[in-house]
């Protein structure tokens, strides 16, 4: 089974053994080879890095470890957005709008035939993407 892994499952696990026991023990059963995500999810972990910043330097530096870390340990696995996925985004977004990001996450597993692992499924169902959410599943 290949993953994208949604924002909000990459931030429950940052938490370590404080993690919800549901997503560690899924997360536990995957290999590393089959999980991706989407430079939108990249983006949106670095915009809540840059809005820590704002307010405790110390915090956002730890959180710029950790995101090296992520990075690294994702290497070819993180998919762009290029130009057919795009196409496929506004084939998806007609005539409901998606929200922005959750759309192009979509649209990235829909072209990559993945499945998205994310706690907010209903937008990603509508897109008809398949999806798991960790913290139920």
């Amino acid at each position: 089974m290949n993953v994208l892994v949604d924002t909000n499952v990459i931030s429950e696990l940052k938490r370590g053994k404080r993690a919800a026991p549901r997503v560690l023990a899924w997360f536990n059963t995957l290999l590393p080879e089959n999980l991706f995500t989407s430079v939108v999810v990249l983006g949106e972990l670095r915009r809540g890095i840059e809005l820590v910043a704002r307010r405790d330097r110390t915090q956002a530096e730890t959180l710029e470890q950790w995101y090296v870390l992520v990075r690294e340990r994702l290497g070819n696995r993180v998919l762009a957005i290029d130009e057919p996925i795009m196409a496929l985004w506004a084939r998806i977004s007609a005539p409901d709008m998606l929200p922005a990001y959750d759309g192009l996450i979509a649209a990235t597993a829909l072209y990559h035939g993945l499945i998205i692992a994310t706690r907010d499924t209903d937008d990603f169902r509508h897109a008809g993407v398949q999806v798991i959410n960790p913290w139920t599943e």
